[in-house]
């Protein structure tokens, strides 16, 4: 399940890939007693004799212009892969394009979300694939990096041409999309890594689902990996993992939170950074010399600014960014 990141006919989407083998569109609407619900909203169904394994929107990235088509990238268990178009307006979706992508399962894929014409696929036959979808039936790339199944993707929504995947191998890669030849780091986890999600916000940190081997959060910076904290797991396999918001965003309204969040960091920053993908070694709640005044140099800025030591240890993860076990009210 995805939530949309922006607003479609004046509600917040959610996104369903069951085990019918279809995408399923719910909308979020006001009942009573100032509570919610869901309710169905469009219906598309894949293929026959197959599970709908993942899906992903193509507006994760902050600065969407509006004319861009609404497009959804699915995946089912014979291997193929299912781009979508969604209606703005209205209720209702249309096949773009399907293709074979692996010869067994297709765990999941997923948008550049830079380059929404461009998504990456991985399956149960251990490969990491790239596709333009202009072009669909031939891939641009494929990894052999991983050794087993890869059953986690994700885009950066902060950084350019950075790209993070997990595997049952056990291992977190992190890429520099123009160079899929090497990973960037190799991060080794304690499970099966079925979930990927960076932060809405604070840049540099990528929670980790690992399975058996419970949650764990990686802190990137200038290209430096560096495990920050790890949860482990107590008789349970986490397949799903989100971040718990300090208060609820409806996801239509996270793109302009991300551009005000920008805005008033760059405000405060008197220099660049020297990296895109980064925060500056001092770290959030420095203090620069021109402004004297707090300096956040990644995407997230000082709105929801909290300390951050880099000690690897549990205590280092500030509560408000821990991941919760329960479902969150709203998970992006």
């Amino acid at each position: 399940m995805k939530w949309c990141h922006i607003a479609v006919a004046g509600h917040a989407l959610l996104g369903v890939a069951d085990a019918s083998g279809s995408i399923e569109l719910l909308r979020l609407v006001r009942s009573e007693q100032n509570s919610h619900t869901l309710q169905p909203f469009s219906h598309f169904a894949l293929e026959k004799q197959c599970l709908a394994l993942s899906l992903d929107w193509s507006t994760g990235k902050a600065g969407r212009a509006s004319d861009q088509p609404l497009k959804i990238i699915g995946s089912d268990s014979s291997g193929q892969l299912h781009l979508l178009q969604a209606h703005q307006a209205g209720p209702g979706m249309q096949a773009v394009g399907t293709w074979q992508a692996h010869h067994l399962e297709a765990w999941v894929a997923a948008f550049d979300y830079w380059q929404t014409e461009v998504v990456y696929s991985g399956g149960d036959d251990g490969l990491l694939k790239g596709w333009d979808t202009r072009t669909p039936g031939t891939s641009v790339f494929t990894s052999r990096r991983h050794s087993m199944g890869v059953c986690s993707i994700q885009s950066s929504p902060h950084c350019e041409n950075i790209l993070a995947t997990g595997s049952y191998d056990e291992h977190v890669l992190l890429w520099d999309t123009r160079s899929m030849k090497e990973p960037l780091a190799d991060m080794p986890v304690q499970g099966g890594v079925w979930r990927l999600k960076w932060h809405p916000f604070h840049s540099h940190l990528l929670l980790a689902a690992c399975m058996h081997g419970g949650f764990t959060i990686f802190s990137c910076q200038k290209a430096i990996v560096t495990l920050a904290s790890r949860y482990p797991s107590v008789h349970t396999m986490e397949r799903e993992v989100s971040w718990k918001l300090p208060s609820v965003v409806m996801p239509g309204r996270l793109s302009a939170l991300r551009r005000r969040i920008r805005k008033c960091s760059q405000s405060l920053c008197p220099t660049p950074c020297p990296t895109r993908w980064c925060m500056e070694s001092t770290g959030p709640g420095s203090t620069s010399a021109a402004c004297r005044r707090p300096v956040h140099h990644s995407a997230w800025g000082p709105l929801l600014a909290a300390t951050w030591e880099p000690e690897q240890q549990t205590q280092s993860i500030p509560s408000k960014l821990r991941p919760s076990r329960q479902h969150p009210v709203l998970s992006v």
